[in-house]
């Protein structure tokens, strides 16, 4: 992980009037000219190291540096800038030296990464100490004005008691960028775009997400442009807070995560304290009924919270707000609607909340049509909120309760995120078909090298052929229209005839043949894996 560095750069000030006239030339060190200075400080002496701090920019004409074949003098020199952290140095011609440097002093300077800049021109280094010092105070006061906005925003939030959907739309607001709260496992639980996010930010999340690690309580990835900032305790982190940032982040930005993380802790602390004790409860109920379904104190704890668990039907279903949408729906409100309507119905059902997850759990008397009474639940819950409901298989004993929850998650998982016209209020695994199957998998090893086997030399070529051909688009566009190759070709707009090209060089590629069943059926497999495995919500954890 990347450090952040605020501040101005000496690229920045090699751009100022003052120093553009005087002829600035950068001789050693030009790669770390986006370094921060804190200040200026301009001396003549060699033992430089009590006076500077971390980020002083060293301005100086040379009278007082060792001779030019004095290396190790100038190497010492170069040394104790290294060891304070300089921000470089800058010196002027004309006194010590006439038209260039001594190469010893280049050679230190670039031996070490530290920038040295010559300027042709004769200069007043007050008046570049105060130009850059006038900068450096600008943007601290900036920084300031935006820490006080950042402030106030969420102490804002804290006193209004602001719940996770408010607090992450601030983040947004503030960041400029997309934001993402992932649980412990590395599955979203929500996710906010930025203005410019057009490019699938949760493209293959939980594979990506796992290889970045943090040392710290925040810290920014260059790889894929995210500033992390770890949820909860070292010890008892529940999940991170992720803002996209191309470049390095600013100090603004890294306080606006860290406010974020605190105000989210602080919301889950709440939450446990005050009207959640109904869910907390059910949730202890519905963990003991999962891990000791005949335990008697389990049982009697149902029965005096009116969930009857004695010759009953049982039926696990997750609901989960969809991520990314324009309005996400609060966990909170769809809570209380699912209760709502259980309650209607006169459905006895424990609700809790789980990793931005409800689970609930009903029970209903032996006759009773479940499935039934769970479309109705749906039917009362969707219209005001865009969740996926996903339900398990009813099962007639307490022993199967863990494997209904278990399955409606892998359900959840597995269903399409965007909702289509097609789709049920409820779905389950038989209504997935190799979908389910797919997500009962999860992330298994062998599954992923299996679409890598059958999809790499597609996507080989695709990569290299650049927008001209997407083969990967033309096999989706065939197996998808199995009965007509024209309505295949139709929805990618393509003539007959280029489609049929394609085909053939996939044929080619692959050396197979695209009529041949087995082949279809294997390369169809491997494309709805490889779009479930891309799924930033597919982790196999529940």
């Amino acid at each position: 992980m990347a450090e952040v560095t605020p501040g101005v750069t000496l690229q920045e000030a090699l751009a100022l009037p003052t120093f553009r006239r005087a002829a600035p030339t950068v001789v050693a060190g030009a790669a770390a000219t986006d370094r921060p200075i804190r200040w200026v400080h301009a001396t003549e002496r060699p033992d430089v190291r009590e006076l500077l701090r971390a980020g002083d920019l060293v301005l100086t004409m040379g009278t007082g540096l060792p001779a030019d074949d004095d290396e190790a003098g100038l190497s010492a020199f170069v040394d104790e800038l290294v060891d304070v952290g300089s921000a470089g140095v800058v010196v002027e011609l004309g006194r010590r030296w006439e038209s260039e440097l001594p190469p010893a002093l280049v050679a230190a300077c670039e031996r070490h990464g530290l920038p040295l800049v010559a300027l042709a021109r004769e200069t007043r280094f007050a008046a570049l100490a105060q130009e850059i010092g006038e900068r450096v105070v600008d943007h601290q006061l900036t920084e300031l004005r935006e820490a006080q906005r950042v402030h106030e925003t969420f102490t804002e939030l804290s006193f209004s008691q602001a719940g996770p959907v408010e607090i992450l739309q601030a983040v947004q607001r503030l960041a400029g960028g997309p934001v993402v709260v992932e649980n412990a496992q590395h599955r979203p639980l929500d996710y906010f775009a930025g203005a410019d996010d057009t490019s699938g930010f949760l493209d293959g999340w939980p594979a990506r997400s796992r290889r970045v690690e943090v040392a710290g309580r925040t810290g920014w990835d260059e790889a894929n442009g995210w500033l992390v900032t770890r949820l909860g305790t070292t010890d008892q982190a529940w999940g991170r807070l992720v803002i996209g940032s191309p470049a390095a982040p600013s100090q603004r930005l890294v306080a606006v995560a860290e406010r974020a993380a605190a105000a989210l802790a602080l919301h889950r602390l709440h939450d446990r304290d005050r009207g959640t004790l109904m869910r907390r409860t059910h949730l202890e109920l519905l963990t003991g009924l999962a891990e000791d379904p005949d335990s008697d104190d389990v049982l009697r704890r149902c029965e005096l919270a009116g969930f009857p668990v004695r010759r009953r039907q049982f039926a696990g279903v997750v609901v989960r707000p969809r991520i990314g949408t324009t309005t996400p729906a609060d966990l909170d409100e769809v809570a209380a609607a699912v209760v709502r309507a259980a309650h209607g119905l006169r459905l006895p059902a424990l609700v809790c909340e789980v990793e931005r997850d409800l689970r609930v759990l009903v029970s209903a008397p032996a006759s009773a049509d479940v499935d039934d009474l769970v479309d109705r639940v749906a039917a009362r819950v969707l219209p005001h909120h865009d969740v996926v409901l996903a339900a398990g298989r009813v099962v007639a004993d307490r022993s199967g309760i863990a494997r209904s929850v278990t399955e409606a998650g892998q359900v959840a998982d597995a269903a399409p995120q965007a909702r289509r016209e097609q789709d049920p209020d409820v779905h389950r695994l038989a209504d997935l078909h190799l979908r389910g199957l797919l997500a009962l998998l999860g992330e298994d090893d062998r599954v992923r090298l299996f679409v890598d086997r059958e999809l790499a030399l597609l996507r080989q070529h695709d990569s290299a052929d650049g927008s001209r051909t997407d083969l990967l688009a033309a096999l989706r566009a065939l197996l998808q229209h199995p009965a007509s190759k024209t309505e295949a070709a139709a929805s990618l707009h393509l003539s007959r005839a280029a489609f049929y090209d394609r085909l053939a060089r996939i044929e080619a590629i692959l050396d197979a043949d695209l009529d041949d069943p087995d082949v279809r059926v294997s390369l169809h497999v491997a494309l709805v894996a490889d779009e479930l495995l891309s799924d930033p919500r597919l982790t196999g954890d529940h």
